[in-house]
């Protein structure tokens, strides 16, 4: 039996290891010369291991199952020998090929090879035309010593195979061990017991993409965008292109001719720190039990700061409305951009304007930035240091979705007086996460669970303020308090109706020079990027999408997306349009749906072309 799990064990550390040796050679071929040290190599190969483990469970998978099978049946050793060298020259073609591929790739793309490369060998012909002869006389050559280098470690594998069957009293708790070492491979292609699943951001940790990319395994780069060769642009084909770039430029943010903006700050360049609230719904922060408000803080705030009565969130989704903040970019349907690496890395961003404006970018979550491939999207778009739950070790345990909010506030709350007083101009977002389901909180102020842990997370943000208010922090410092998206409070809301997408958005700080203020003009998430650089005189005409909510030049309305549907609501009216039926609800206003139309199959022309 020892050789059966030796077996099964050599498959799983070879392939690792094999897959490992990729990231030396990746980073000779393209990280000489840059500056990086022995440490950051190191850091390369040590977290490129999550995806080079996933990999060899794959690889692992078929082993396993031939293993279980030799417990009770006889497996002539010299065929399955044959049978098993056989699938892992197949196992070694493939890796080999896409790794050569990739690496004469990415110094045109900047990116890790992945499912686009599909679309330019549909001609076989073309795609050769464009490829240098002595390049490909390289490149073969690296994937036939690769290829080989595999096939033999992988000969020396096979020898350990044992096709001979135990009697069944041993059969069966061996046949228990193994179906555990399965269970085990299953984890590794999974990528962990966390909540996230195997992604790129598993391996990203700089915020120089050249470490993050060499991380990357290639093959899961490849093989997990295998079913994304979507042809976004065809989705909703509402107009042909000339009328809808035409009716895109009547209600884009950067559009020519645009006035410019009231000033609400007292300086050029004070500090920015972004909160985004966790279902922090504008329905739920109105909402009173007994005559206590859910959100006293928010109330409190709103008072005495810049409050935005007409804001909405661009989505129902975090992943999608963190991308519609902090990247202006808006909410898709039925996909997430951000979990499209390949082209979230091409989105505008606040961080990545502000960073060459010689601002600090920080950005902080209690929970895993892995989930929905964060961590790739905020690094790839200019934030430059990333903190989260894996970077944290306080003494209460994480909840189900990670440190809860009362830690987090106080921790970040310390940060940002700390980086205040060291001088440099800084960008620092915070996510929050109490007021997620299921709503588990250190805390008991109401009988319903939604209400008590938003009232739990408003307390702490509340009480995060108060501790900026009285610190020297506070004269410069400038906080834009925004919902990540809404929740569906009252029950009865329907999902499409705009009441459902309002959220708060509250601007304070020291840094405003102008008194407490309510804003009624409308406006959604994705506005926020154009409204804050413009304030802070930062060029922002990178972003197609977002308006500024103070240049009245500008019409102003929401715009939000639901499944395989959109809605547009302004002073005037709203439409809410199904895309799965081709029908508008009663009463929508003909000029909104246009513009719902327009912004929608805008926005996957857009994606089609990143």
């Amino acid at each position: 039996m020892k050789h059966k799990l030796a077996f099964l064990l050599a498959v799983f550390a070879a392939t690792v290891l094999l897959l490992a040796v990729q990231k030396p050679v990746f980073l000779a071929w393209y990280a000489v010369g840059r500056g990086f040290t022995a440490a950051d190599w190191w850091q390369v190969v040590r977290h490129g291991l999550a995806l080079d483990m996933t990999v060899a469970g794959y690889v692992t998978a078929l082993p396993v199952l031939v293993v279980l099978l030799s417990l009770w049946v006889r497996l002539p050793e010299r065929p399955m020998r044959w049978l098993l060298t056989g699938y892992f020259i197949a196992v070694s073609v493939v890796v080999a090929a896409i790794f050569a591929v990739d690496l004469a790739l990415y110094e045109h793309w900047g990116f890790r090879v992945d499912g686009t490369i599909l679309i330019y060998l549909a001609d076989p012909r073309e795609a050769m035309a464009s490829v240098d002869f002595w390049l490909g006389v390289r490149q073969t050559l690296l994937f036939a010593l690769y290829a080989a280098a595999m096939g033999w470690v992988y000969s020396r594998v096979v020898r350990l195979f044992d096709g001979e069957p135990l009697r069944w009293r041993a059969a069966l708790p061996w046949s228990a061990g193994v179906l555990l070492l399965a269970g085990l491979d299953f984890l590794a292609i999974r990528g962990g017991l966390g909540a996230s699943v195997a992604n790129v951001s598993k391996v990203c940790f700089s915020s120089e993409m050249l470490l993050n990319h060499a991380a990357i395994n290639p093959v899961f780069s490849f093989l997990s965008t295998l079913g994304e060769q979507t042809d976004y642009a065809a989705e909703y084909p509402f107009f042909d292109g000339r009328i809808r770039a035409q009716k895109f430029d009547a209600v884009r943010g950067n559009r020519p001719g645009t006035q410019p903006a009231e000033r609400l700050l007292r300086t050029a360049r004070p500090n920015v720190a972004v909160i985004i609230l966790e279902s922090f719904g504008r329905t739920v922060m109105d909402a009173e039990t007994e005559g206590e408000p859910v959100m006293p803080c928010m109330q409190r705030l709103k008072e005495q700061g810049i409050w935005f009565e007409n804001f909405f969130a661009n989505s129902f989704r975090t992943d999608r409305g963190e991308v519609a903040i902090l990247s202006g970019f808006p909410a898709q349907t039925r996909i997430s951009v951000m979990k499209l690496p390949g082209k979230s890395r091409s989105l505008p961003s606040m961080a990545r304007s502000l960073g060459r404006e010689g601002y600090r970018t920080r950005f902080v979550y209690g929970g895993d930035l892995n989930f929905t491939d964060q961590a790739s999207y905020m690094y790839a778009t200019g934030w430059q240091q990333l903190f989260w739950q894996k970077d944290f070790d306080f003494d209460t345990p994480p909840a189900d979705w990670g440190y809860d909010d009362r830690v987090m506030c106080e921790w970040f709350g310390e940060q940002v007086v700390r980086w205040s007083a060291e001088g440099e101009p800084f960008l620092a977002g915070l996510l929050t996460l109490s007021s997620h389901p299921p709503f588990d909180v250190p805390y008991a102020k109401f009988g319903d669970r939604m209400f008590n842990a938003t009232a739990f997370a408003d307390e702490c943000v509340g009480r995060m303020i108060e501790r900026w208010k009285a610190s020297p922090a506070w004269d410069d410092l400038l906080v834009v308090l925004v919902a990540d998206h809404s929740v569906a409070y009252p029950p009865s809301l329907a999902y499409n109706e705009p009441l459902r997408h309002r959220i708060p958005m509250i601007w304070t700080g020291g840094a405003l020079a102008t008194p407490p203020r309510t804003v009624e003009e409308y406006a959604s998430q994705i506005d926020l990027c154009a409204t804050l650089l413009g304030q802070l005189g930062v060029p922002h005409d990178d972003f197609d999408y977002s308006k500024d909510i103070f240049d009245p030049a500008l019409p102003k309305f929401a715009y939000y997306t639901f499944n395989d549907g959109f809605g547009v609501v302004d002073a005037l009216g709203r439409a809410l349009y199904d895309a799965a039926t081709g029908q508008a609800a009663p009463g929508s206003d003909p000029r909104l749906e246009e513009t719902g139309r327009t912004l929608l199959q805008t926005t996957y022309v857009d994606i089609g072309c990143r």
